[in-house]
């Protein structure tokens, strides 16, 4: 939204793709991998003496008041709405920020932000992120209020969270397909990892659409993480606050982590669960991802070989095998499926979305027999349910945020770098692998971006004046490897919490009492586990 300039506080106070299928097929794979740069990250800047904002220009962003209201107008969708009502107690506000810090007297972007009071005596504000990129902060911090409704961390803390640029009810919100697109795949964002054929005409065509739905070919610039990062150091003055505590999954590992580098000296207190390695690039982000999920395939088959109906067999060893020949026939012949049909990419995508949480894997179990009965409604909803999309057809835009913010962060590949990372992912991912070349057409969905990325590989490296951190993971994370999280947390110095199992995120659950009592040791108190400390789940 172009809007009015911040009132200061006073003080005191049409791609095509060759696909099939929901569009969350097209791009579920590298999306939910991702779920999931050239240029040299920027110095900070320096900092004025006396003002809470780096630069003159930008003090009436800092000084801003935020103006809390009923969160009503806020969702998105009518499920976004149903998922708020987990937090009755909260009130939202909008922020305004330059959508280019380099030119903040120009066009403005409004940051939608909720906090939900904390239920006992709150020490501030805990701003959360939950992943994506692309996920809906104001919908992540409601579902993380239900789950740490009896944790200390929502005792004293209020919890904050905020849809990032390009996402949900900030605007300008990134928009590149209809709801009806969005059941029938005719918008494909990504190849990558997947069987899509891309020709340079139908990733031109996804800028173009992405860049009329999304407010202008300027806008796309400016929704990567570090300017986020950056509406983070605006919120957390405009919250009152000379130091910020955060507690950022998944992706929210990459923003806390790039937020640290930028503004090291305004960090309290840092949980990064389901941590991201700020070292790997790209390239090898994904291939370690896709291994992951292969790993929670295998552990999600050797539990099913045990039950006598398992439709992959008893032999775990063969599992793989007897997956790809009920579902490579859905390259030439999709089954019906809910509204739509579902093809090789949609059964594999479906798979995905269920393996982030071994809760899911029995319907994912369920899902695979219904394929080799000929339908796919199980493995469709699997879809559904993780792009939020309501039983009235209406999805949230985070598929399409999360195109838009990669765009911006990670390093585009050569269509010849493309096919190697999808016989890569394959190599590395058996499960996926449709039995036929498909190196040809994997072109970057990014290529014809009206800029470069930003974010730069490695980050947040020799990070100075930053606090202890405490990162979090689950050794059997299926797509943020718990290698990265030991690179992450020796990158920033901070203290590692292993917990032993299966699924991707833990902290926000607030269902292990284990990592529940010593994440809010670490967030009220600022107390560090010891070295080797775990948990089990």
């Amino acid at each position: 939204m172009r809007g009015r300039r911040p009132r200061a506080a006073t003080r005191g106070g049409t791609g095509s793709g060759r696909h099939r299928g929901p569009v969350t097929k097209g791009i579920g794979l590298l999306a939910l991998a991702g779920v999931l740069a050239a240029c040299v990250p920027a110095e900070p800047e320096e900092q004025r003496p006396g003002t809470g904002s780096p630069s003159a220009a930008l003090d009436v962003f800092y000084e801003q008041e935020l103006a809390w209201e009923d969160c009503t107008d806020y969702p998105t969708t009518a499920g976004e709405a149903g998922l708020l009502a987990l937090a009755p107690e909260a009130e939202c506000a909008r922020m305004e920020v330059p959508l280019d810090y380099e030119e903040p007297e120009g066009e403005l972007a409004s940051v939608a932000v909720m906090r939900v009071p904390a239920s006992g005596d709150s020490m501030g504000p805990l701003l959360y992120n939950p992943g994506g990129p692309g996920g809906s902060g104001i919908v992540g911090a409601a579902l993380a209020f239900a789950g740490l409704a009896d944790s200390e961390i929502t005792e004293r803390f209020d919890l904050v969270g905020f849809d990032p640029r390009g996402v949900g009810a900030t605007q300008p919100a990134v928009k590149c397909y209809t709801d009806e697109e969005a059941d029938q795949g005719v918008v494909a964002l990504g190849s990558q990892g997947t069987t899509v054929q891309f020709t340079e005409e139908d990733t031109r065509a996804i800028m173009e659409r992405c860049a009329e739905g999304s407010g202008g070919a300027e806008v796309l610039p400016h929704l990567g993480t570090r300017d986020t990062a950056r509406d983070m150091d605006v919120l957390r003055a405009a919250l009152g606050e000379d130091q910020m505590t955060y507690f950022g999954q998944s992706y929210g590992t990459r923003l806390g982590a790039v937020y640290a580098e930028q503004f090291p000296d305004r960090v309290r207190a840092m949980v990064l669960d389901g941590a991201m390695s700020p070292l790997e690039g790209s390239f090898e982000r994904r291939v370690n991802a896709y291994a992951g999920f292969q790993a929670a395939f295998d552990e999600m088959t050797a539990a099913c070989g045990a039950e006598a109906d398992c439709p992959l067999g008893s032999d775990p060893g063969q599992a793989t095998e007897r997956f790809q020949e009920i579902v490579r026939p859905l390259l030439d012949e999709p089954v019906p499926a809910l509204e739509s049909e579902l093809d090789f990419d949609g059964a594999v995508g479906g798979v995905i979305a269920g393996l982030y949480s071994p809760v899911s894997w029995p319907r994912i179990i369920e899902g695979i027999a219904e394929v080799e009965e000929g339908h796919g409604d199980g493995l469709m909803q699997l879809i559904y349910d993780f792009g939020l999309r309501g039983p009235d057809g209406a999805w949230p835009n985070s598929l399409e945020a999360n195109h838009a913010i990669n765009c911006m962060d990670e390093e585009r590949l050569t269509p010849e770098q493309g096919g190697e990372l999808r016989a890569a992912t394959y190599e590395q991912a058996p499960f996926m692998d449709p039995g036929v070349d498909v190196t040809e057409g994997a072109r970057d969905g990014c290529e014809h971006w009206p800029a470069e990325p930003e974010l730069g590989f490695p980050y947040a490296e020799d990070v100075e004046g930053l606090p202890e951190t405490l990162v979090v993971s689950i050794t059997g994370d299926p797509t943020t490897p718990h290698g990265g999280a030991i690179e992450l947390a020796e990158t920033l110095g901070g203290a590692l919490l292993t917990v032993e199992g299966e699924g991707h995120g833990i902290v926000s659950l607030g269902s292990n009492e284990c990592v529940d009592e010593t994440a809010a040791a670490y967030l009220i108190d600022l107390e560090v586990p010891e070295e080797g400390t775990t948990c089990s789940l």
